[in-house]
């Protein structure tokens, strides 16, 4: 049977590999597997069956007759031969039928795999095929024998017909079963629907054919090349094969590559019509219901890297290609890294500068592309900036913009290998599904099974140990082993099974809760296994090992992620990918010393793969993403300073302190346009408890790093930004604010500088820009700074978004750390009569006078963003904002200081220290004149607001005497 069933699995997986129906090959299967076993137990077991009825016959006889004589041991004998032969062609029969009845079963659990991939694509509305079969006919195989995308063909049905008419010893069955009926019967998927999918493509060309014929002569060199294009489509039609398929791909590929470009002087219509009438044809090619997306990709690819060295760096057409989610980035990438040549090639040093910058840099918003997908490409061109004697004309600089643009910092501090570079390889081979060698699959569903099965049960030891020693031993046994390639094609297939394990589940009718058990009973076996190979990885001292394994297997689980995201949309379910990362980051945070040896690391690897992660790279990701950073066991290892952790806490926060800067971006726009839609709402009120958990439990971090976080949180969030503003070390007694007399300047941490560990200086750009500045800071030149100050600050004319944030920020904080040195300098401490008169002060007032209202506002929060707890920045920058109030020349700037300090009171607590002694300390001093101003009462809920501020600010007493000030008034 076992013979039977091999050779029938092999045999209908490659007749049935192109087709698409999955009942047909599986009644074909069962017919075939029917027949055969049915054949080879009519062959095998005739001849024994007919001794062994025999045999027991003369010894059933010989026990009832003792004592007989040689005439009855004949009779006997001519008895047993005569009952014998009567009998064994039934008891054949049901041998066969035995035989058949134990293979149906076991054909369709050898299959089943095959069948749920074409269910899986018909419920996706996708034709399926199997793409590496498919280049292999269109590559290798003749054309009389090659086979076609669709069903198989009316003679090989036939076979199946024959299969399903006809039990070996039994006579041929004349009228068709219903089940032979399953295979001539047409397909859910119309069979000429290929052919349909041309027809539609054929007739949109000629009507760009005709619109062209008023815009060029036939002679033109692209309306030439759509009409011979249009001929390639009908001949892929009328064939319908794959050679005309593939010749067709490579046609409209070097067709784009020859003659498009957006450079082309005139004639822009003609331009756009041509390079659509290609796109047209490739997608109507990568069409599912035709040849899918995997083997469309890969053969343009294929022919974008292999085109002629003329036309292979048309940067308008590749971006045209990509833009469109035609080319495999990954396989384009390396090509691109490999064909510089270590900088040789300058034609392709220049190409990959170009890509690197429309995607990095100029387009880095607005393109499918992220800095991952060009991972290779960036670290080469790092490459051929640092070790070239001379690197070529603005290499130096783009590299730069690119770290200085990719947040978190993707380039690997050693190029050329290190834990980064495996993760971006695990990210590259998440999508590397062509190729895998046959039976991997099988191997892959088998050992994963295994797996499970002794995870769970009682035997596997403690943390599964004993398990695990056994298992190894399967996975050597299956070749796993032999190959880094190998291994990781294997971890690539596991996370896929047990993500499309968890869909089907989430399918199911069943509480929430029975299908999370059933989830995660396989997915915490699968990390458990990945942990424990992480673990013994290597020799018991070889981290770097270790670090790798973990790196690939994490990139693997992240690219898997963002091509699930793409592909499903709104279908794509988080909960696979977050119980695998966080049940991983259990389990590698145990109280292991081995663990505790590459403790960094491992929050390295995690960290960097939560930012390749972040919510604006894959939003339906982002509620599990936020959990997992927000969970107290991640947040303790990232920032509690424990013995263990000291000599890289510092790092750790840095990396921590860059998840929470790609949170505040991805929420920004919608808090900045007021759009909290509900899953918004939602999003943002994790956050907000975040952030209250870390001003409880860690102040310090908010404290190193709220200007990078204040950078980032748009100017209309007072609540999120008082919160990190309120932080303050946990070592420090805040004075009381309301203290009737507080003498500020007497305090003792008053004169101590904070700790910022934001790089702002960096953000002053250009680099004439800060040479002018440090220049005018000094020397009070050159004098026409002052005056061009708002053109540097002013990028656009669009309201809301005229200033350059970053930079106003960075030139405030700047500029008063240059203030206080200065003042410190001439050994007297900052307040309202120093900070007076100085070349710091000329530019603050510069700003709050030559800047439109919109400019003012946002330097007026730069100021106030300093205004935390004791020290010197908090005094410095209290006694700028009440000098700027008392010296302003019009009550506008005055009304706008007011402003920025009480929309900040009037939200919830917590208020930042020196905010309040500021507010205080303005409207309490009468040399401000604060209740004398207009914009006090303009309205009577604006007087009554005040009033309220004033008396939750100050003593009774106090408030009592405002008040009859006012009556006074």
């Amino acid at each position: 049977m076992k013979i039977a069933l091999t050779a029938c699995e092999q045999i209908v997986k490659k007749d049935f590999a192109l087709d698409h129906e999955q009942s047909r090959m599986r009644a074909a299967a069962r017919h075939m597997v029917a027949y055969m076993t049915a054949g080879m137990a009519m062959l095998t077991c005739r001849e024994p069956l007919l001794i062994g009825i025999s045999n027991n016959l003369k010894a059933q006889f010989a026990a009832a007759l003792r004592g007989t004589n040689q005439s009855q041991k004949d009779a006997v004998e001519q008895t047993a031969q005569v009952v014998a032969a009567d009998n064994a062609e039934l008891a054949c029969c049901f041998i066969q039928k035995s035989a058949v009845e134990k293979a149906l079963p076991e054909m369709d659990k050898r299959l089943a795999t095959d069948f749920e991939l074409r269910k899986l694509a018909r419920n996706e509305g996708r034709r399926y095929c199997d793409p590496t079969v498919l280049t292999y006919q269109a590559e290798r195989m003749p054309e009389q024998i090659r086979m076609k995308v669709g069903g198989v063909t009316p003679s090989q049905i036939a076979v199946y017909e024959v299969f399903a008419r006809n039990v070996p010893g039994f006579l041929p069955s004349p009228e068709p079963t219903a089940a032979q009926a399953i295979l001539t019967k047409p397909a859910p998927f119309a069979a000429d629907e290929v052919t349909q999918i041309f027809d539609k493509c054929a007739s949109e060309l000629e009507q760009y054919l005709q619109l062209l014929a008023t815009m060029a002569p036939p002679s033109n060199p692209q309306v030439a090349a759509l009409h011979n294009l249009l001929e390639a489509v009908l001949m892929a039609r009328n064939t319908r094969d794959i050679v005309a398929a593939h010749a067709l791909l490579q046609k409209a590929v070097e067709g784009l590559l020859e003659g498009f470009t957006q450079l082309l002087q005139g004639d822009h219509d003609l331009t756009v019509r041509f390079r659509d009438g290609h796109l047209l044809v490739l997608k109507a090619l990568q069409d599912p219901r035709a040849y899918g997306p995997e083997w469309t990709n890969k053969q343009i690819t294929r022919h974008l890297v292999e085109c002629r060295e003329k036309y292979k760096y048309n940067l308008d057409a590749v971006d045209s290609l990509i833009r469109n989610h035609l080319v495999n980035m990954q396989q384009y990438d390396q090509h691109l890294a490999q064909s510089m040549e270590a900088g040789l090639n300058f034609m392709a040093v220049a190409f990959a500068m170009q890509i690197v910058k429309l995607y990095c840099i100029d387009e880095k918003h607005n393109t499918p592309v992220s800095e991952s997908d060009l991972y290779n490409t960036i670290e080469t061109l790092a490459r051929i900036s640092m070790h070239s004697q001379q690197p070529p004309d603005g290499l130096t600089p783009l590299i730069e913009m690119v770290k200085a643009s990719i947040d978190g910092g993707v380039l690997d501090k050693t190029p050329g290998g290190g834990p980064t570079s495996m993760m971006h390889s695990g990210i590259s081979q998440a999508r590397d599904q062509y190729d895998d060698p046959p039976g991997l699959h099988e191997k892959a569903e088998f050992l994963l099974r295994e797996w499970v099965t002794m995870y769970h049960t009682p035997a596997a030891g403690r943390d599964s140990t004993k398990a695990f020693s056994a298992f190894i031993g399967q996975m050597n046994q299956q070749g796993i082993l032999k190959t880094d390639d190998l291994i990781t094609r294997f971890f690539r297939l596991c996370t896929e099974m047990c993500v499309e394990l968890c869909y089907r589940a989430l399918n199911e009718q069943h509480s929430q809760s029975i299908i999370r058990v059933k989830c995660f009973h396989t997915l915490d076996a699968y990390v458990r296994l990945i942990a424990l190979l992480v673990k013994h990885s290597g020799d018991v001292n070889s981290t770097v090992t270790k670090i790798n394994l973990l790196n690939k297997v994490i990139g693997l689980v992240a690219g898997l992620l963002l091509q699930d995201h793409e592909v499903r949309g709104t279908d794509f379910q988080q909960l696979p990918y977050h119980r695998i990362l966080f049940m991983l980051f259990l389990e590698l945070n145990g109280p292991e010393s081995i663990l505790e040896a590459i403790n960094f690391p491992v929050l390295s690897a995690f960290c960097n793969t939560l930012h390749i992660l972040r919510p604006a790279k894959a939003p339906a990701f982002a509620y599990a993403w936020l959990e997992v950073v927000s969970h107290r066991l991640f947040l303790s290892r990232m920032l509690a300073i424990t013995p263990q952790q000291k000599h890289y806490a510092s790092q750790a926060w840095g990396m921590y302190a860059q998840l929470l800067v790609d949170l505040f971006k991805f929420l920004a726009p919608f808090l900045r346009n007021a759009d909290m839609a509900k899953p918004v709402q939602l999003l943002y009120k994790g956050t907000l408890r975040l952030l209250l958990v870390l001003l409880h439990d860690f102040p310090e971090f908010l404290c190193d790093y709220h200007y990078g976080f204040c950078d980032v949180i748009p100017p209309n969030c007072i609540q999120m930004r008082n919160l990190i503003l309120s932080a303050f070390p946990r070592n420090m007694r805040l004075p009381d604010p309301f203290t009737p007399n507080l003498k500020v300047d007497m305090l003792t941490e008053i004169n101590h500088p904070p700790r910022i560990l934001t790089n702002f200086i960096t953000v002053i750009q250009p680099a004439s820009f800060k040479k002018d500045l440090d220049s005018y800071i000094k020397t009070r030149s050159p004098v026409t700074f002052l005056s061009k100050l708002r053109t540097n600050l002013q990028v656009s004319n669009e309201a809301g978004m005229r200033y350059n944030i970053p930079l106003m920020n960075a030139l405030v904080l700047y500029v008063g750390t240059q203030a206080i040195a200065y003042i410190h300098q001439k050994g007297l401490t900052p307040s309202m009569s120093t900070i007076t008169h100085s070349s710091h002060m000329d530019i603050f007032q510069n700003l709050a006078v030559d800047l439109d209202t919109e400019g003012r506002y946002l330097f007026l929060n730069a100021i106030a963003n300093q205004l935390r707890y004791p020290n010197s920045h908090t005094h410095y920058f209290s006694c700028t904002l009440l000098y700027l109030f008392a010296e302003a020349n019009n009550e506008q700037l005055q009304e706008l200081i007011t402003r920025v300090l009480l929309e900040r009171m009037i939200v919830n607590r917590p208020h930042p220290w020196g905010l309040l002694i500021t507010f205080i300390e303005l409207i309490k001093n009468p040399t401000f004149k604060f209740w004398n101003h207009e914009f006090v009462r303009c309205a009577p809920e604006i007087e009554k607001l005040f009033e309220s501020v004033a008396r939750s600010c100050m003593q009774p007493k106090q408030a009592q005497s405002i008040a009859g000030e006012q009556e006074v008034h």
